[in-house]
This record gives C-alpha cells, sequence and structure tokens, in this order.
C-alpha cells in the first residue's frame, strides 16, 4: 500500500515538473521590438525620413536621433548638427520626423549616427 503512494507522489512530481515550465514559458512577455519596426527613406535631395510603426497591443514612446555633417572631407568647413526627435505612438500606429541638411546650404552632407528606441508608455 505504501509503495502505491509513493508512486503516485512520484509520477505527480514528474508531471509537475514538466507542465509547469511550459506553461511559464508561453507567459514570457514579448519585447518591444518583437512590434516595433524603424524605415529610413531618402526625401528629396536633402532629406532623410525616418517612420517607426507600433504594431504592439499597447502605446510606446520613441527616440530617434541622428547627426548632420556638412562638408564630412573638409577639415575647415566641416560641421556637426545633432537631431532628434520623440513620437507617441498609440497601438497601430505610425509616426514619421525628418532630417534635414539644409543646414549645409549648397555643401556636400552626410547624415550618419542614425539610432531609434521605444518603450512603454507610461501613462
Amino acid at each position: 500500500m505504501r509503495s502505491m503512494f509513493w508512486a503516485r507522489w512520484a509520477t505527480c512530481a514528474l508531471a509537475i515538473t514538466v507542465v509547469v515550465p511550459v506553461a511559464l514559458a508561453d507567459r514570457k512577455s514579448k519585447s518591444l521590438s518583437d512590434c516595433t519596426s524603424f524605415v529610413q527613406e531618402d526625401k528629396d535631395d536633402d532629406k532623410v525620413s525616418f517612420k517607426i510603426q507600433n504594431t504592439c497591443s499597447i502605446p510606446v514612446d520613441c527616440a530617434v536621433s541622428w547627426r548632420v555633417v556638412c562638408a564630412p572631407d573638409s577639415k575647415k568647413r566641416r560641421s556637426s548638427h545633432p537631431g532628434s526627435a520623440k513620437l507617441s505612438l498609440s497601438s497601430g500606429a505610425t509616426e514619421a520626423t525628418e532630417a534635414s541638411a539644409a543646414v549645409c546650404g549648397d555643401d556636400t552632407y552626410a547624415i550618419d549616427q542614425i539610432s531609434w528606441s521605444c518603450q512603454r508608455n507610461k501613462d
């Protein structure tokens, strides 16, 4: 009789050790990178558009930053102009911002150091 009790207990313990980790793995939260996306497109001769799309079920706050370098190959005329934008996106929304090299006038330019990030909306 006693061995039957231990056999049932061992079977239950084995079932719990197999089922519980699988159930907890399904509860793993998704990363915002799974449901946000970033697209960069050239516009006109001196603009770049940055679009962020939110397919998450929650609103997110995003930030985009970049640097416009005027006359990047010149030692005397070279100048750097950082830029950034903050975007609040509701669920399913797409927002865009632009980086413009108009500050460089007729000089050559480069837009680099582009980065973006999103986080859960705190409201």
